[in-house]
């Protein structure tokens, strides 16, 4: 791995700024409090590091060269994306009835790992950013050196993924306390799913 320290700055600001990840979790978090938060935030990694393991066996790079891979993928993203939607939009409104419970860490946690596994950008990110710091002179095989380069960027996305998570739980306990804010909160959340799917489809086939 070549420039080691910029590899690290780079990754930490390309990881840390608010992307459609952190939209999620933050959204996680609003609706169903801190601990369905953080289950979404480690599933989202869970993800990541299902990812890292597809760019070192060189799977990322044969579903980004085939039209058919990547359009399954983002097209299973994006209707995963719009049922999580649905969900949202259908949930009871109630003002009078008792606030529902909040997802449980284990759904939330799925659904996170399932929102990241399916997100065809991340499949463009670690083809697109990784080879950038790539040493091929070296001594370790290119493939340890994208295995090292991933784990290492899913460790600053799990510490940046859990400073949101942990926010947005805050946030959303003070705000689920105001009954007006239930239906608000539930067609928010659909919204943004719904705009989470429509980027996966529209996410372009190759990496820049």
């Amino acid at each position: 791995m070549s420039h080691p320290l910029l590899f690290l700055l780079a990754a930490t600001i390309l990881v840390v700024i608010p992307g459609p990840n952190h939209l999620y979790i933050v959204t996680c978090g609003v609706a169903d409090g801190r601990r369905a938060a953080v289950a979404s935030a480690l599933g989202v990694e869970t993800g990541t590091l299902l990812h890292v393991a597809a760019a070192t066996a060189g799977l990322s790079a044969l579903i980004a060269a085939s039209a058919t891979a990547f359009s399954a993928l983002r097209y299973a993203g994006a209707a995963y994306l719009v049922y999580l939607a649905v969900r949202a939009f259908r949930a009871r409104d109630d003002r009078d009835a008792p606030a529902p419970p909040p997802r449980p860490p284990h759904r939330a946690y799925l659904d996170g790992l399932l929102v990241n596994l399916l997100n065809p950008k991340v499949v463009l990110f670690f083809l697109a950013f990784l080879p950038q710091f790539i040493d091929r002179g070296a001594a370790v095989p290119v493939p340890a050196q994208i295995a090292v380069m991933g784990l290492v960027t899913a460790l600053i996305g799990t510490v940046g993924d859990m400073a949101y998570a942990l926010a947005a739980g805050s946030v959303g306990a003070w705000l689920r306390k105001r009954p007006a804010f239930r239906r608000r909160q539930r067609h928010a959340s659909g919204v943004v799913y719904l705009g989470l799917g429509a980027a996966a489809v529209l996410t372009g086939p190759r990496p820049l």
